[in-house]
């Protein structure tokens, strides 16, 4: 089976870290008061952002990666590189 690994480079892996923290501040997390932003580096160069979003009802929360993904698949971007997640 082939390795379809692939790296990015160290300024792409740069501004997607950057990215996931400015995605942070996005967060709307007023229960556990624990901020976390995602960035999702697509094949063609997009960052997509997502932060967490909570619910009272905890079941109802989403996490950052899951927003970053729901945000790129509902655009239409299906393949990617990478992604960060910071707290």
């Amino acid at each position: 089976m082939a390795d379809k690994t692939q790296s990015i480079s160290a300024e792409e892996r740069g501004k997607l870290i950057k990215a996931a923290f400015e995605a942070k501040e996005g967060t709307y997390s007023p229960y556990s008061k624990f901020p976390v932003g995602a960035a999702l580096l697509a094949f063609d160069g997009q960052i997509i952002k997502g932060a967490n979003i909570e619910n009272a009802s905890y079941g109802g929360t989403i996490c950052a990666e899951r927003t970053a993904i729901v945000k790129a698949v509902s655009e239409g971007v299906r393949r990617f590189k990478a992604l960060a997640v910071v707290t």
